[in-house]
């Protein structure tokens, strides 16, 4: 089967309802990114950056897959099909999508603030202040907040440049180094763009832009693909 790599950010999810970092210029559920989503704010005042997220868990919570996600999901029928996803929702593993790489983390998670590899899932929406890892350490978001290194990064590289088709879904492709993966792509691979405000990009072959909104075209668009393979 040919292999397929969808790489998706924000805009995905705004159509379950999700809002994103650039809504409002920077603030994101009226939060300063730099209050909530930075090392220095976790050490700073915690129990403001775990309400915040406490608060966005229960959102994702109460939101649900759209025809997008959906969509992605049937590829899987012809094709072998990778997501490397921005988002730190848990849409894409809920509409069916079996193989799901977050660069930026995963809202329902939590680790260990001392020790990375100790990750747990978090059980409903809220995460206490007071939770401590198993060796005692306090427990925080398990989000790649800006500042930090992005330890996925070469995972999704290698996913990217073993695709035959990459499909990039709703996002600015602002946020680095994860906007860099369209660089890492082979010759001949075919490349689709959607977003409503998808700019031109110089140097990129084969690639197709689709202004649209991925709740609309990307069904289109895996119907046009799973015809032709």
């Amino acid at each position: 089967m040919k292999n397929i790599v969808i790489f998706t950010g924000s805009g995905i999810s705004a159509e379950s309802g999700l809002r994103t970092f650039r809504d409002s210029d920077g603030l994101w559920e009226e939060y300063a990114i730099a209050d909530v989503a930075t090392p220095e704010a976790w050490g700073k005042n915690p129990k403001l950056v775990q309400t915040f997220y406490n608060e966005r868990r229960k959102q994702v919570l109460e939101a649900e897959p759209n025809a997008a996600h959906l969509a992605l999901v049937e590829l899987e029928q012809k094709y072998n099909v990778t997501v490397i996803t921005q988002n730190i929702d848990d849409l894409h593993e809920r509409a069916g999508s079996t193989k799901v790489v977050h660069l930026h983390g995963e809202i329902r998670k939590s680790r260990s603030s001392r020790y990375h590899h100790l990750i747990y899932d978090i059980d409903g929406w809220e995460l206490s202040i007071d939770s401590v890892c198993e060796k005692g350490f306090p427990l925080r978001p398990y989000i790649v907040w800006f500042g930090e290194a992005v330890p996925m990064m070469d995972h999704a590289i290698s996913h990217v440049q073993s695709a035959e088709i990459l499909i990039v879904i709703g996002t600015s492709l602002e946020v680095y180094p994860a906007a860099s993966l369209l660089n890492f792509t082979l010759p001949g691979t075919k490349k689709y763009l959607i977003d409503p405000a998808a700019q031109n990009f110089s140097g990129l072959q084969d690639l197709t832009i689709i202004k649209e909104k991925a709740g609309i075209a990307v069904p289109l668009l895996v119907r046009e693909l799973l015809n032709k393979s």
